[in-house]
Parts: structure tokens; sequence; C-alpha cells
């Protein structure tokens, strides 16, 4: 099986903030890969994997860091295929800012779509928002679950309806 997806991450102790989109996609049926690169301790191994990971299929890369969080852009430097951003706030973080401004803030030409800090599962939903518009099948798949958004919502105001309070007039 090919993986169309490449979870890319500075360090293991990343895994536990990643975890939520290796589960998103596996849950959605969308082979990927889980690997740790640094940009910093193993820059050789970045940019060969970047450079040849399009020709391997892989068709989008989530590329998660933290501290000077360089990781994402390094290899956005060295593929043509989208990258998603995780900024992620690591020990040895300021509060996660360094890691989300060192993703966002790429120069021209070097673009990095950036998620929120410690965002994994709205990367690997955009990864597959991504894959789905060439994949009807898949594409199906996230409409299933972009409804069942709604219907949470649906319960929630369900559930609310049943609290009661002196004051409250719904």
């Amino acid at each position: 099986m090919t993986p169309l997806v490449s979870i890319i991450m500075g360090s293991v102790s990343d895994m536990p903030v990643m975890k939520p989109a290796a589960d998103f996609l596996d849950e959605m049926g969308v082979p990927f890969e889980i690997n740790a690169l640094s940009a910093h301790r193993t820059p050789e191994q970045v940019a060969t994997f970047a450079a040849g990971a399009a020709g391997r299929g892989v068709k989008v890369i989530i590329a998660a860091a933290g501290g000077a969080a360089h990781l994402p852009g390094v290899i956005a430097a060295s593929t043509p295929l989208p990258v998603i951003g995780v900024p992620v706030k690591s020990s040895n973080s300021m509060d996660g800012w360094d890691s989300v401004l060192s993703i966002l803030q790429m120069p021209s030409g070097i673009p990095v779509a950036t998620m929120a800090l410690d965002g994994a599962k709205n990367a690997a939903i955009f990864a597959i928002q991504i894959l789905a518009t060439d994949d009807e099948a898949l594409a199906a798949r996230l409409a299933d679950f972009k409804a069942s958004l709604k219907s949470k919502v649906a319960k929630a105001n369900e559930e609310l309806a049943k609290i009661e309070y002196k004051f409250k007039t719904n």
C-alpha cells in the first residue's frame, strides 16, 4: 500500500500531539506513513525525504515541529507537494508562539498551510480535503464526517435544553 499522506515530526515526543491526525487518516481509510526527521539534527535526511516524497506516491505532507519549528518550511523548500504545518507546544517552547510563527511566517514562494497550535486533527482533515478533490469515494466519506459534525451540535443543543435554570428561557 502506497502512503498518500506522510506525517513527519521533529521528534517522537511529538507523537501524542500527532496521534489524532494518524487516527483520523486511519478512520477515513487513507494510507499514510509516520516518521521522525529533524531539520536540525538530520538535515540531509529531511532533504532526501522531501525531494523523493512525490516520486513515492505521497500527495500531501503533514509536518509537525516545536520550538524553532523549521521542519515544515525545510520540507516545503524541497518538494512540490502541499505541506501542512502543525506547530507543537514543546517543552522548550515559548507558549507555542515560537512554533506558530516559525511555520506561519514563510517567505514568498515557500508556502506552508499552518494549523492551530497542536492542531493535528485539522491537518489530517485538510489533507483529506486536498485528496478528496480527485477521489469521489473519499469526498463522500469526508461529507459524511462533516454531516456528523452538524448532528453533534444538534445533539448538544438537545442536551442543553434539558438543563434547567430558574431564569433560563430556552
